[in-house]
């Protein structure tokens, strides 16, 4: 069975639910805070989501970033999405990975999101 699938009966993990998604602590995370807002429903990408699905995930980012802002006072956000095996998704259940990050936590962060590729990072 999915880890994804096996967490909606953990409900004691959540740091927050609606409707359509829940979210957690990553287990692994980037930095202090980093969340995963992961789908009820059992589904690989946001291409498959329904239209609700994916405003349930816009609600939860919205609330969960202010949930952080005050938790962690982070300095910005990176919000990542791995859609397939080969842009990196390792469980193949839609998670939204919100990423809080801190000033210092890279030496060049200029690209953000560009430097999933090594050498595209810089422009």
């Amino acid at each position: 069975m999915c880890i994804f699938c096996q967490l909606l009966s953990h409900k004691d993990q959540y740091i927050y639910e609606n409707d359509y998604v829940f979210a957690i602590y990553d287990n692994y995370p980037v930095t202090k805070g980093h969340t995963l807002i992961i789908p009820k429903r059992h589904f690989e990408t946001i291409f498959t989501a329904s239209d609700e699905e994916i405003m349930a995930i816009g609600t939860a980012l919205k609330v969960l970033k202010n949930q952080l802002d005050l938790q962690f006072h982070p300095d910005g956000y990176n919000v990542g999405i791995n859609n397939g095996i080969d842009a990196g998704q390792s469980v193949m259940h839609l998670h939204v990975h919100l990423i809080p990050r801190y000033h210092g936590d890279s030496n060049h962060p200029r690209g953000g999101i560009r430097g999933v590729i090594p050498g595209k990072q810089e422009y």
